[in-house]
């Protein structure tokens, strides 16, 4: 019987490995040409494995975790119909035991494995760290709707589905699970945090999870940033008035013409491609004995993904218009909540926007993503009491926070960059104007 080899694809620039995060198939399934198979992780991003032929999925030559080569064979695809396969390693391992097992008074349905496949032969492909909150919580998968890629389960729809049968169980009344930490910064992502469970009386548990690739390079680049950058914050307020007045007066047009809603990143990239024309040390970066300097402002931005977030660049933000920095966003915005961005998404970007307000961040000292030389946090708008003409009156304020490279940017033009930016969305019409 004839079988096609299935191999790690081209990953992007200087990425020669990755690690099998999940099979999306097992030994046995049939699958056509151009199905994902197989998810992995990258130093960046996950990256689907399509199946290069149509056919049944026969041997998989590698296991969950295991890293693997570009252009490694991981995989081979038989021709023909589905065929009865011996499950691999990581097939076998598919199936858990329960983290919470039955004690004393509870019912023996708890003991059952919710991610096994169902007697009606329907199957649930289910990520390790989804499985594991289904099982945590007593859940069945095949009742919550998924919202990933494929109708697929995110660990989102699980602790959605575990709040609201908990909101809705008598037993489990006035138990609430502390929400895991939201990231506080786009370098952070993707989040690999744990759901609490409410414990016995006395009763203490541990668990030990291994670190995805992506968060051991997010561990390692922003320990780098701290050791070789010497890194200083500074601080600035900004009035929102005026720009969330524009939006509310321009949304409704803004979206019946551009077919996208007007966001407030939008005004903030502007504002940020101002304010580097007049202090460019911000976008620029040291290569060796180097300072390198840039006529253009490539963005990288913050977006929710399944499984944290990630942070695509906005190329030549400085020549955009308000409309395509949007639905460049909200581009990127869909496309990480089914996972379709790419390497070449994420690769480059000379400043960084990272927006811990919509987690509710007063106030946060972001770390630069090297080799950039500069990040701004912005946070949570909340009424804070003002002076104005000499009156005490309540405004819309956002702490502004700009953390930089003292090695190339001087304290005076991380401040006056602050100013720039604070002029701008305080004035709206400064970015029509250019001034």
């Amino acid at each position: 019987m004839m079988a096609t080899d299935v191999k790690v694809p081209t990953l992007g620039e200087s990425i020669t490995e990755a690690t099998l995060g999940q099979w999306l198939k097992q030994p046995g399934d049939a699958v056509a040409q151009d199905e994902p198979i197989a998810s992995l992780e990258t130093d960046k991003v996950a990256v689907e494995v399509n199946a290069p032929a149509a056919g049944t999925l026969g041997e998989q030559l590698v296991k969950e975790g295991d890293t693997v080569n570009v252009g490694a064979v991981i995989a081979r695809i038989e021709a023909g119909g589905a065929t009865a396969a011996a499950p691999a390693p990581a097939a076998a391992a598919a199936v858990e035991t329960p983290v919470n097992p039955a004690g004393p008074g509870e019912t023996p349905a708890l003991q059952s494995d919710p991610t096994a496949p169902h007697a009606d032969g329907g199957d649930l492909t289910l990520s390790p760290a989804v499985r594991r909150v289904v099982l945590e919580h007593h859940l069945d998968p095949s009742k919550i709707k998924g919202t990933g890629k494929d109708g697929r389960l995110t660990k989102d729809d699980v602790l959605a589905a575990a709040k609201m049968q908990q909101s809705s169980s008598p037993a489990q009344a006035g138990v609430q699970a502390p929400q895991a930490e939201a990231p506080s910064a786009p370098q952070t992502a993707p989040a690999q945090t744990k759901a609490w469970t409410p414990a016995s009386p006395g009763e203490r548990k541990e668990e030990r999870v291994r670190m995805t690739r992506l968060r051991q390079t997010v561990a390692r680049r922003l320990k780098e940033a701290q050791n070789t950058a010497a890194l200083l914050t500074t601080f600035n307020d900004v009035d929102m008035t005026e720009v969330m007045a524009a939006r509310a007066k321009y949304k409704d047009l803004f979206e019946k013409k551009h077919g996208i809603r007007l966001g407030f990143m939008g005004f903030f990239v502007k504002a940020a491609a101002l304010a580097a024309r007049d202090v460019p040390a911000v976008n620029a970066s040291i290569e060796g004995e180097e300072i390198v300097y840039r006529d253009y402002l490539d963005v990288s931005v913050a977006v929710s993904a399944p499984n944290g977030l990630v942070v695509p660049v906005i190329r030549d933000a400085q020549a955009l218009s308000f409309a395509e920095i949007e639905k460049t966003i909200a581009d990127f915005g869909a496309r990480a909540k089914s996972g379709t961005l790419t390497m070449a998404d994420m690769e480059g970007g000379t400043f960084t926007i990272s927006n811990g307000g919509v987690f509710g961040s007063l106030l946060s000292t972001p770390i630069i993503n090297p080799p950039q030389s500069a990040v701004l946090g912005m946070h949570r708008i909340e009424e804070r009491p003002v002076v104005r003409d000499g009156q005490i009156v309540a405004r819309p304020m956002m702490y502004l926070a700009l953390s930089y490279d003292h090695r190339l940017i001087d304290g005076r033009e991380a401040v006056t960059f602050l100013v720039r930016m604070k002029e701008a969305i305080e004035d709206p019409t400064r970015l029509l104007i250019d001034l």
